[in-house]
């Protein structure tokens, strides 16, 4: 497919002025509360460490994501962008970033499995020497389609935990032919953005979609890794009653010390008020449960694809759907209870109608590393194997000073007594 084939963003709007103006007002404030890629993009521009790399990128395009995009362009990369999910763009945001010299950009909301796509291969067609992915579809569809690519390209940069996942199964069966930093196993990405930024957006989300408060409901967490924890921690402090569904043993065990109901999703399904599904597993809420779920449950993915709860079956089950209230899908029962699916069973923090994804300073974070991380491939490319890689702890130490500077935080530091102490086998008792 030629670049040609599938048009940038700005094509496929009625109004494309307006849109950028309304698309750079949104990254404006965001980038207000954007310490890291402020101080990162003084550092870009003045030594343009991105220079002759082109950069393609299948990410949520929104605010956030653009100051990010704009960052790398600032590094003196060419950039090509598209969504990582159908329902995760802004238009508006998308115009704006198309408007930039070095940006051209693919993303539109609500395009069907063949534009998201045909919008995929648009960005692989500016033949890109790093990547940069939201959930693995960029490096699966090179490895796939455009293998004559691979030689060319100097690594990518892998955001989420689905993404990673899927990674490390291609790595373990030898497919993976080029390096790839797993951006969303380091500290900065773990400790912040799973947990805070995916508790935080999920119920904030869930909330103004439905207009219904979270005290006293029952709320069921599929899975209790990081963004699982983040999402039980969130709703417990807006007083709801949390019951976790896990298949890991410890998980369960840590959810149960933490104050949780742990039950099998069997059983939960009978008692929930709400269902929030983050394992980035498939059929984690299917007919059974549905069959036996109360009258009016909100059902919600905070998951990377829609595959947590099976809609087919659901579908199956239903006599009736119909749009409750905007971003809510309402099954009718036989029996006439309802089941309320929120935005498709997309990832909910960012596909349902007003949502607008992680909080602006836990994306700081997490998008400080990957913009390290791009700088790491463009200058030091070649130290890296095919495989996943961790992210070097260094890089994430330096966007976790950068962030402390800005925030006028002082932290101690060990002396060489110290360090030797701690590096050393020989001291004892």
């Amino acid at each position: 497919m030629s670049e040609a084939a599938y048009p940038p963003v700005t094509q496929h709007l009625s109004d494309p002025e307006t849109a950028r103006e309304e698309g750079r007002r949104k990254m404006d404030w965001a980038l207000q509360h954007m310490p890291i890629l402020e101080a990162l993009r003084e550092e870009f521009t003045a030594e343009r460490p991105l220079e002759g790399e082109t950069i393609a990128m299948a990410m949520h395009v929104e605010a956030k994501t653009a100051n990010l995009v704009e960052l790398l362009a600032d590094g003196a990369a060419e950039v090509a962008i598209t969504g990582c999910n159908p329902l995760s763009t802004h238009d508006d945001v998308s115009a704006a970033l198309d408007a930039h010299d070095s940006i051209t950009s693919y993303a539109v909301r609500g395009v069907d499995d063949e534009g998201y796509y045909d919008a995929m291969h648009a960005v692989i067609a500016h033949d890109p020497t790093i990547t940069v992915d939201d959930g693995m579809d960029m490096v699966k569809l090179v490895h796939e389609e455009y293998p004559g690519l691979i030689d060319s390209i100097v690594g990518g940069a892998e955001e989420t935990t689905t993404g990673v996942q899927r990674l490390r199964a291609m790595d373990a069966d030898g497919e993976l032919k080029y390096p790839v930093f797993a951006v969303n196993d380091t500290p900065m990405k773990q400790l912040f953005d799973n947990v805070h930024g995916t508790g935080e957006s999920s119920l904030a989300t869930i909330a103004m979609t439905t207009n219904l408060s979270w005290a006293g409901k029952n709320v069921v967490v599929g899975g209790y890794g990081k963004c699982g924890k983040g999402v039980a921690k969130k709703a417990a402090g807006q007083n709801a009653n949390v019951i976790v569904c896990e298949v890991d043993p410890r998980r369960a065990l840590e959810a149960h010390m933490e104050g949780h109901e742990v039950l099998p999703m069997a059983e939960a399904a009978e008692k929930g008020d709400v269902f929030i599904t983050t394992t980035g597993n498939r059929d984690v809420i299917t007919r059974e449960h549905f069959e036996v779920m109360k009258d009016g449950v909100l059902l919600a993915n905070a998951g990377h694809f829609d595959v947590e709860g099976n809609l087919e079956d659901l579908a199956d089950l239903a006599v009736d759907r119909f749009e409750a209230r905007d971003g809510v899908e309402g099954f009718e029962l036989p029996d006439g209870r309802v089941l309320n699916v929120l935005a498709e069973g997309r990832l909910v923090n960012l596909a349902a109608p007003l949502a607008l994804g992680h909080p602006v300073e836990v994306m700081d974070q997490s998008f400080g590393v990957q913009a390290v991380c791009v700088r790491e491939l463009a200058t030091n490319g070649e130290a890296y194997e095919p495989g996943v890689h961790d992210v070097p702890d260094d890089l994430d130490r330096e966007v976790a000073e950068i962030k402390l500077a800005a925030e006028g935080v002082a932290h101690d530091t060990l002396n060489e007594e110290q360090r030797e102490y701690m590096g050393s086998w020989e001291h004892g008792t």
